[in-house]
Order: C-alpha cells, then structure tokens, then sequence
C-alpha cells in the first residue's frame, strides 16, 4: 500500500435527508466506495462567538485520497451548511482485500 493512498474524510449533516443526499451522490457519482451515516451524535462548537449545540448526522467517508477534491466539491455544492465540517484522515493501513475494494468496488 501506497502511503496515505486511503482516507477517511468526515462530514455531518443537520437531518438524515441532507446525509442521504450527500451518501448518494458521492457512491453514485464513483468519489467513494461506501459512506456510513451515524444517527445521532452531538455536537459541542462554537459559532458566531456562541456556544452551540445541535444533533446532527455523521457521514465516514471511504475512498482514495486522490478523490478529496471531487468530495469536497461535492459536499460544497449539496451541503446546506455555511461551513460544512470536511476533514480527511489518512488511513495508515487495512486488511488488503477491504482497501483493494476501496480503490475498485465494481470489481466485486
């Protein structure tokens, strides 16, 4: 495996419907091979000079670095936050047939 050839990239949504939305485009449109979407988390953040709190929906997105562009335009573009949270980790490493299924799940 390629160093950082992975990653897992983060977003959360305000409803179940906007992290649907976001989920499908980006496995329909080939930016990622699966995307799980965790009901419901909170959040603690600070915005606008207060301090918030909300519910929201966390999508973990899997795909190939070399996609971040293309995720982050996406979520961008469907997102219905100001600020949408869009952080990718790189993924040090992982059993070998999950990460080849990340780089080409229509081979399975």
């Amino acid at each position: 495996m390629k160093q950082h050839e992975y990653q897992l990239v983060f977003t959360t949504c305000p409803d179940a419907e906007a992290a649907e939305r976001i989920a499908q485009a980006l496995v329909n449109e080939h930016h990622a091979a699966c995307i799980n979407i965790l009901p419901i988390v909170k959040s603690v953040y600070r915005w606008k000079g207060q301090v918030e709190s909300a519910a929201e929906y966390l999508l973990i997105i899997k795909s190939m670095t070399r996609a971040f562009d293309n995720i982050r335009n996406r979520i961008l573009e469907l997102h219905p936050y100001e600020l949408p949270e869009i952080i990718a980790v790189p993924v040090a490493d992982g059993h070998p047939d999950y990460l080849a299924w990340i780089q080409n799940p229509d081979k399975t």
